[in-house]
């Protein structure tokens, strides 16, 4: 079955190269060539991301830009994918991660292409680190029983930490996922907030919300919060407890104070990891000086089963002009 289908796809594909750099695969079937470009070319676009190549849709051909080996690496998950198209009609993302992992565990990994260990596959997405310190996060993250970051918004400190808290869960490696926030107002009197405690803190918690349902269905992410195996809740009520086969993560930790920080600490159990983000320079206690963000680093980034990450704005990947705002800001002192 698999010759007949390899025959087919030889068959279908023509592939033209140019110099050292540049690759073109003409299809003979136009509906395997939608089929593995995708809607709106999502799946050429999820595999640039992931072998970090050019690939424009041209026709009825896709155009390959890089060096030669990723141009072949690109060529044998075109060739991977139409044969998915052909056996299942469809192509899913899940598809796009296999047909270039599949063929790259035979070759000798130059440093590019390394961040195929990097990824992070979700249900609804494959979380890709962008930059190196990145990188650095996530292998941390996967390694180390603590982990304390600090930098700017946008430089993926809270999604990448709740994307392997959530591969952990799903994998069955930890027992439930903790999202903890200090209930801190950001510069503003939100005054009385009615409803009961869920409802109260909803607010302040609602980004980790949002990286949670980026990652997996709703539905799904309510069940799991109902069952207990997502618990949200404010630092406060963290206190006197022992998290065991728990992976919990304080963010906007830069408005808890030293003894709070030590407090969280202090919870991790048995086959538990703990995760301590923020951003100093969005402090919002009143008395800045009581942040122990900064210390905590200082404190604790000599053991050696902690790692300490600084993010700056060269690792923003929101939009380009966040970079450019937190960059900004911080290299001016400007007076009122």
């Amino acid at each position: 079955m698999s010759s007949i289908l390899n025959k087919k796809i030889q068959s279908n594909l023509k592939f033209v190269y140019s110099g050292n750099d540049t690759l073109s695969i003409i299809f003979q079937n136009n509906e395997i060539l939608l089929g593995v470009v995708g809607e709106f070319n999502n799946n050429i676009k999820e595999l640039e991301k992931i072998t970090q190549t050019n690939i424009y849709s041209r026709g009825n051909s896709l155009l390959i830009k890089s060096n030669p080996t990723k141009n072949e690496i690109v060529k044998n998950a075109i060739e991977f994918l139409v044969e998915q198209f052909n056996i299942n009609g469809t192509i899913e993302e899940k598809d796009i991660v296999s047909s270039v992992s599949k063929f790259m565990i035979k070759q000798k990994k130059s440093p590019s292409e390394k961040n195929m260990e990097y990824i992070i596959k979700t249900p609804k997405k494959s979380v890709i680190p962008r930059s190196e310190k990145q990188k650095n996060y996530v292998r941390a993250l996967k390694e180390s029983d603590i982990v304390i970051s600090a930098g700017p918004a946008g430089t993926g400190k809270t999604f990448l930490a709740v994307a392997i808290g959530l591969t952990m869960l799903l994998d069955k490696k930890i027992d439930r996922i903790i999202l903890s926030r200090p209930a801190v107002e950001a510069g503003e009197r939100l005054g009385f907030l009615p409803g009961d405690m869920r409802e109260k803190v909803d607010p302040y918690l609602r980004p980790l919300y949002d990286s949670l349902y980026d990652l997996l269905d709703f539905e799904k992410i309510q069940k799991k919060i109902e069952v207990g195996d997502i618990e949200i809740a404010p630092l406060a009520f963290m206190r006197g407890r022992t998290l065991k086969n728990s992976f919990a993560i304080l963010d906007e930790a830069q408005n808890a104070t030293d003894t709070q920080i030590k407090m969280f600490l202090t919870r991790i159990g048995e086959n538990s990891k703990i995760v301590i983000n923020g951003d100093p320079s969005q402090i919002d206690l009143p008395n800045k000086s009581l942040s122990g963000l900064n210390r905590s680093k200082k404190i604790l980034g000599h053991l050696k089963e902690i790692s300490v990450i600084d993010f700056d704005h060269t690792d923003v990947v929101r939009h380009p002009l966040v970079s450019k705002i937190v960059k900004a800001y911080s290299s001016k002192n400007i007076d009122e």
